[in-house]
């Protein structure tokens, strides 16, 4: 007779079955990929091909699933309750990693953040904090960045509180070095010519560049970023024009080959037209990269790779005002 407790441990996990002893095992590797899907109808042109890497396959929904798993387990969390600034998509992994690990968590987020972002953390049960700041938190100092510091440093908190702080946590970079990279890399058979990626925390940018760099130094790696601070794009950061001070320490510049900027109006509209073309539901930032791909496809031959952190359900609130 088959227990049903323990009838998978000591297996390897097989993929194809989809039996899983817990959620975290559904987190995306080069044997369990996110999908790669060729973007057609409102790409005119047939020499430039271009795939999104669909990150709300992971299970919490984003890519953000890939790195939260990855720190937490490096963490010395003891009796600590574990805290983290966010825009949303690592705050919404963290909580799900956390409670299935039963580590207890804050979220300390910008209050311009969509409200269903919001509404999901506190679902998930978290102690959720607001800080007036931007959508992707710039100053370490200040907004929520600033509050999560305080916390942790402040004697009457300190002990009590510890964060895996993605903005400066290497394991950011090396999860997508080890995980994203290879899965690029592996599904387009090694015929990658361009990836867009956007600039945030730095990790995702940062670890598939340098990866795909190492495969082949000709690949080209584009930074996207929004055309001013004040944006409606949440988890994407303007690099240009920061202090160094400021620019997140994980990013690797050297593999950058290009930086170029977005509205939000074009971010949102081409992210409407992809679904209402070609039905993929993606989030905002995705448009902001598939856009410049676009732009790079009017005068470049080969294939291209844009990441997709996530999909659209989490921003319909952002989604009605550009309709």
């Amino acid at each position: 007779m088959v227990n049903r407790d323990s009838f998978l441990q000591g297996e390897e996990l097989d993929h194809k079955l989809r039996v899983y002893t817990d959620i975290t095992q559904l987190i995306a590797s080069p044997e369990n990929p996110t999908p790669l899907v060729r973007v057609n109808r409102i790409n005119p042109n047939k020499d430039f091909q271009i795939y999104l890497k669909l990150e709300r396959y992971n299970p919490f929904g984003s890519v953000k699933d890939r790195i939260v798993y990855q720190m937490l387990k490096a963490l010395d969390i003891g009796d600590m309750t574990v805290i983290e600034p966010s825009s949303g998509n690592t705050g919404i992994a963290l909580a799900c990693v956390a409670n299935a690990l039963g580590i207890p968590i804050e979220i300390v987020v910008p209050e311009k953040i969509p409200e269903e972002k919001k509404v999901m953390l506190r679902f998930l049960g978290v102690k959720l904090m607001e800080a007036d700041d931007a959508l992707c938190p710039v100053f370490p100092s200040e907004g929520a960045r600033g509050l999560v510091n305080a916390v942790i440093k402040s004697p009457a908190t300190k002990g009590n509180y510890t964060s895996p702080n993605q903005y400066e946590n290497k394991l950011n970079v090396e999860a997508h070095y080890r995980t994203t990279g290879p899965e690029i890399w592996q599904q387009t058979h090694g015929k990658v010519d361009y990836f867009f990626a956007g600039f945030g925390t730095c990790g995702t940018i940062s670890g598939i560049g340098k990866y795909l760099k190492e495969k082949n130094p000709r690949v080209k790696i584009i930074g996207v970023e929004p055309a001013s601070q004040d944006h409606k794009l949440p988890g994407m950061k303007r690099i240009t024009g920061l202090t160094e001070e400021y620019v997140p320490t994980i990013l690797d510049s050297s593999v950058i080959d290009d930086i170029v900027t977005v509205t939000d109006e074009d971010a949102y509209g081409i992210a409407t037209e992809l679904a209402r073309k070609d039905g993929i539901p993606v989030g905002p930032t995705t448009g902001a990269m598939l856009y410049v791909a676009m732009r790079y496809a009017r005068a470049n031959r080969g294939l291209a790779v844009v990441i997709s952190p996530d999909d659209a359900f989490k921003y319909a609130s952002f989604y009605q005002n550009f309709l």
